[in-house]
């Protein structure tokens, strides 16, 4: 069934939905390894601070496949490499 009337937030099941697809375009703007003078690095840099934003926004905690230290995000370790 349609909603007849606009929801002010995002059910829990599509909250979930947008951090699988936000996880993914973090792993595709982050991936790549660029050189920091790029034009590429600066514009994937550009789109990646929204979409930070977005998700704290929306779920009211920072990114949670981003493992977050003093200094940023840092990468997370294999458990059976670390």
């Amino acid at each position: 069934m349609a909603r007849t009337k606009p929801s002010n937030q995002l059910s829990q099941g599509e909250i979930d939905r947008f951090l699988v697809a936000a996880e993914a375009l973090h792993k595709s703007i982050v991936g790549p390894l660029l050189a920091y003078h790029s034009e590429h690095y600066r514009a994937l840099r550009s789109v990646h601070e929204p979409l930070l934003k977005s998700i704290e926004s929306i779920t009211g905690q920072k990114a949670p496949f981003i493992r977050w230290n003093l200094t940023g995000p840092a990468q997370l370790r294999d458990k059976q490499s670390g």
